[in-house]
């Protein structure tokens, strides 16, 4: 068990991240095969922009679903109820008779990207060792990548059948994670910091014991065990147990904007205008349907290179200084493209090879990005508002996603390559901000991070054992909320 377990355990669940790739990469092809334009009639700049932004309002519910009961159900049974959503919707896109159904469909599917990708990233950050956290967690962004490239490559493939199968079959290839998350989820053990918050302290032990027993001796596991307990207690004893302290208490609700901030930066970026209209993209560059699609699956395959080297380095260098660079290289990116775009000549297929290149060197520099903006906000928040918080950074990424997805077709068709423009301006507003306001969390417990805020409660016990025992001992009030906690340990 141990250590192994653990990677097996989050890279599992990571798998909901190739489900959320898949689901997000594999539209990108299919609004752009003969026969899908066929047979919906050849659908409108705003009819496209509709079927990508369903996916994105459906993941919008899908995050209030997890505001409202994520914390009750646990984070297992979350992963499970998502990844059932997500095959009803994907079975529907892939019978789909009519656009409605279709859209319907991409809305379901939406609906259970949007539970994912607010449960597992969090759920991996609360299984893992701190010192391996981002990594763990990290894989969340790299299975996503490869389910973009098995999109992209699937439909470069599917583009050279010459019948429905043409788009029906990938669509319905969208229900095998979906299928392989249910059957192994009974596999996976709870978070131990979500039993313990509901005070299911013998659980989260032999959860602990499980998760840390190739790594960890028996006292570094008691010692994390009274941490978790000791943050939680003295957090109750001082009444933070509403969910309106992460709205009310100042330095959660720090948090909170950090989280959204960093979420909001990802598609602010300009990735999934890219990602979701590449051959729209591609098209104002005189390059044919099946060849951009085969530049969209280089780029893809090339993202997993990025985002394995990425995610090795992440608990070595941090999570602030790659943000940066992130940023600062998109902007560059973006900036370059939009300025060559002022002189377009399509007949010019040099400028076209710098122009696709460039978006290679932007798809190189959102890897940081793309892997710590899940990382980030899954570790920042107090456990007792940490699905809340997490639905919340989440939501946030959808909703600007949504809005991007629904406006973009119109907006490349008007102004082209000058739409980078916008992204542009709001990487370099990314780092100023990354810069100013954001503090280093690499090598904190998730218990730690209370240090950074400013709302340290109580000594941790994995760092000053003897003054954690000592200033809990001290408090009567902490005392008595472990003692009346059912199975406790104190």
């Amino acid at each position: 068990m141990g250590k192994g377990y653990t990677i097996f355990a989050t890279a599992f669940l990571a798998i909901g991240g190739f489900l959320f790739g898949y689901d997000s990469g594999i539209i990108t092809s299919t609004i752009s095969q003969p026969y899908f334009k066929e047979y919906f009639s050849t659908p409108s700049s705003t009819v496209t922009g509709g079927i990508v932004s369903a996916f994105q309002g459906g993941a919008i519910l899908g995050t209030i679903w997890n505001m409202l009961f994520a914390d009750k159900i646990g984070r297992k049974y979350t992963v499970l109820w998502g990844s059932v959503v997500s095959c009803i919707g994907c079975a529907l896109q892939a019978g789909a008779v009519n656009m409605a159904m279709l859209i319907i469909g991409r809305f379901i599917a939406g609906a259970a990207v949007g539970m994912l990708t607010s449960t597992i990233p969090m759920y991996a950050a609360e299984l893992s060792p701190a010192e391996h956290r981002g990594s763990l967690s990290g894989l969340l962004q790299w299975f996503l990548s490869w389910g973009f490239l098995v999109a992209q490559w699937l439909g470069y493939g599917a583009s050279f059948v010459n019948n429905h199968f043409q788009w029906r079959f990938p669509l319905a290839f969208q229900c095998v994670p979906g299928i392989i998350l249910i059957a192994g989820i009974w596999f996976l053990t709870e978070s131990p910091r979500w039993l313990m918050e509901k005070d299911r302290y013998d659980e989260a032990r032999s959860v602990l014991q499980k998760l840390r027993s190739n790594g960890a001796n028996d006292e570094q596991i008691d010692l994390e065990f009274r941490e978790i307990r000791d943050v939680i207690a003295a957090e109750r004893a001082a009444g933070n147990t509403s969910w309106k302290k992460i709205l009310t208490k100042p330095s959660w609700r720090k948090r909170l904007i950090l989280g959204c901030g960093v979420q909001a930066f990802g598609p602010l970026s300009g990735i999934n205008v890219i990602n979701y209209y590449g051959p729209q993209i591609y098209k104002i560059l005189d390059i044919q349907n099946q060849t951009a699609l085969m530049i969209i699956g280089i780029s893809g395959a090339l993202s997993i290179v990025y985002c394995t080297i990425g995610l090795l380095l992440l608990d070595r260098f941090g999570r602030i200084k790659p943000l940066i660079i992130s940023a600062a290289g998109l902007a560059a990116a973006l900036v370059v493209n939009a300025a060559q775009a002022q002189h377009l000549d399509p007949t010019n297929r040099a400028q076209a090879r710098s122009m696709v290149a460039m978006n290679f060197v932007f798809s190189l520099f959102y890897t940081p990005l793309g892997i710590i903006s899940w990382v980030y906000p899954a570790e920042i928040f107090p456990v007792e508002v940490r699905a809340l918080g997490n639905a919340i950074t989440t939501f946030t990424n959808w909703a600007i996603n949504l809005i991007f997805a629904q406006f973009s077709p119109t907006a490349l068709d008007n102004i082209g390559f000058r739409y980078f423009y916008v992204f542009f301006v709001f990487n370099i507003i990314a780092v100023i901000s990354y810069a100013l306001f954001y503090p280093e969390t690499k090598g904190k417990t998730l218990e730690q991070m209370d240090e950074l805020f400013g709302d340290q409660l109580v000594p941790h016990a994995m760092q000053d054992s003897e003054g954690a025992r000592i200033a809990v001992e001290k408090d009567p009030a902490i005392v008595q909320h472990i003692e009346n906690r059912r199975g406790s340990t104190a």
